[in-house]
């Protein structure tokens, strides 16, 4: 698969590293932006009040899968959306998820060791849960879904929820499963 990864800091850095080992084909883009028309799905892993202002910066993105991996801290989403992804949908026009914001970068290169695969939640199109779960998985996570892109805002308050349990405990990883699997 064809990724760009739009951010270089923890999440986007991170996750372009981890694909790549997997066999993808990853560009990276840093604060300048650039051209995204030869990606299959797009990573947008900039500051969560940053997204207009990046989408700005993009060119040849209508229609591109996105996967938005962005986080509100202290900020609203763009005025008449009720989340960051929502945005980027209304703006890209393609199929859109909002994945890989709920976990915590600096753990990524621990995934391996974990006795289970940790979870990711998401949400967003149907037309890019292929995408979204398959990179999921190749980033080590077992996908979560938690419904179509309207939850996305649900999905970007959680992080505050979240940041309060790592306070208490330090970076974690977390898993929903069946009780069978537990």
């Amino acid at each position: 698969m064809k990724i760009t990864a739009y951010g270089r800091g923890n999440v986007g850095g991170g996750l372009a590293d981890i694909w790549k080992q997997a066999g993808h084909e990853v560009t990276r883009l840093g604060r300048d932006g650039g051209d995204v028309s030869g990606a299959d799905v797009v990573l947008l892993a900039i500051p969560g009040g940053a997204v207009a202002e990046g989408l700005g910066k993009l060119r040849g993105f209508q229609g591109k899968t996105f996967i938005d991996a962005t986080n509100r801290f202290g900020v609203e989403p763009p005025p008449g959306f009720s989340s960051n992804a929502e945005f980027v949908k209304a703006q890209t026009g393609g199929p859109t998820a909002k994945a890989f914001n709920l976990n915590f970068a600096r753990l990524y290169g621990q995934v391996g060791q974990a006795g289970r695969r940790p979870g990711n939640l998401w949400c967003g199109d149907d037309e890019a849960a292929g995408v979204a779960e398959q990179l999921i998985r190749d980033a080590g996570y077992d996908p979560l879904r938690m419904g179509r892109l309207d939850m996305a805002g649900v999905q970007e308050n959680m992080m505050k929820a979240l940041s309060a349990v790592k306070e208490g405990i330090g970076l974690f990883f977390y898993r929903a499963a069946p009780p069978e699997e537990f």
